[in-house]
């Protein structure tokens, strides 16, 4: 079971029903994931809640003006049975720079766009447009 997976399509779902807040399972993956997320304003806000058991990650959705989500489709690139790994020149743009690549690096999880200016590769984790 892929929990990636499973946080990502939790988006996708409360963007499509302009839900404002949503929780997902906590895990230090999926909150550098949504870290790099905010950092590139997809999303408004990420933070941890409760304790071990319980741990969870409440994700703050963010929306245009006119109540569009800035988040119109979020798809998961490399799967369990097939990782897809890049070199930091071939790291393409999403949607003709319209949106971006989350990478999973050597120097941790960061945007296509910033993998390019450090000159660092790794796993393609998902796309964002």
């Amino acid at each position: 079971m892929d929990t990636v997976a499973d946080m990502l399509t939790a988006i996708n779902n409360a963007q499509i029903v302009s839900k404002k807040q949503i929780s997902v399972p906590y895990s230090n993956f999926k909150l550098e994931i949504l870290e790099a997320l905010k950092k590139e304003g997809y999303i408004l806000n990420v933070e941890k809640k409760g304790r071990v058991p319980g741990k969870k990650i409440i994700i703050d959705l963010k929306y245009k003006e006119n109540g569009v989500p800035m988040i119109s489709k979020i798809r998961k690139a490399s799967k369990q049975g097939q990782r897809i790994y890049v070199k930091a020149s071939d790291i393409k743009k999403v949607k003709s720079g319209y949106g971006i690549n989350i990478l999973s690096t050597s120097r941790g999880v960061m945007s296509g766009k910033e993998a390019r200016f450090k000159k660092v590769g790794g796993e393609i984790i998902c796309e964002v447009y």
